[in-house]
């Protein structure tokens, strides 16, 4: 059984930066593709960023592309996502997920490709 943990979430500024981090429990963390989802009040879950099994290619929303970051330390099971220029559209409680399948990083915006979901850890922008 896989949990995934988030943390660095907080209470920021427009303009200001946060570094979220997501460690996983599985075994074989490094043969899966990791993401991040968000979801903000009153609305579904969105895709936010990912990063295969390697580490080696990154797939991002068009409203965070240019500001984040995704990448991840295999060694540690852990996967980052590095958010800059925070806006308050960013407002949402932020999920760390990893892909079903093995190596997968087909259908990246369906959640539904993602069997693991962390608790979340919220993050605020004010304005």
């Amino acid at each position: 059984q896989v949990q995934l943990v988030e943390s660095g979430g907080g209470l920021v500024q427009t303009g200001d930066s946060l570094r979220l981090s997501c460690v996983s429990s599985g075994p074989t963390f490094s043969s899966y593709a990791m993401g991040w989802f968000r979801q903000a009040p009153g609305k579904e879950r969105d895709f936010v960023a990912l990063i295969d099994w390697r580490g080696r290619s990154t797939y991002y929303a068009d409203s965070v592309k240019g500001r984040s970051t995704v990448s991840r330390d295999n060694s540690k099971n852990t996967v980052y996502l590095q958010m800059n220029s925070l806006k308050p559209e960013d407002t949402a409680i932020y999920y760390c997920v990893q892909k079903e399948k093995k190596y997968e990083i087909t259908n990246y915006h369906n959640a539904l490709g993602y069997n693991y979901w962390g608790q979340g850890t919220q993050v605020i922008v004010s304005s």
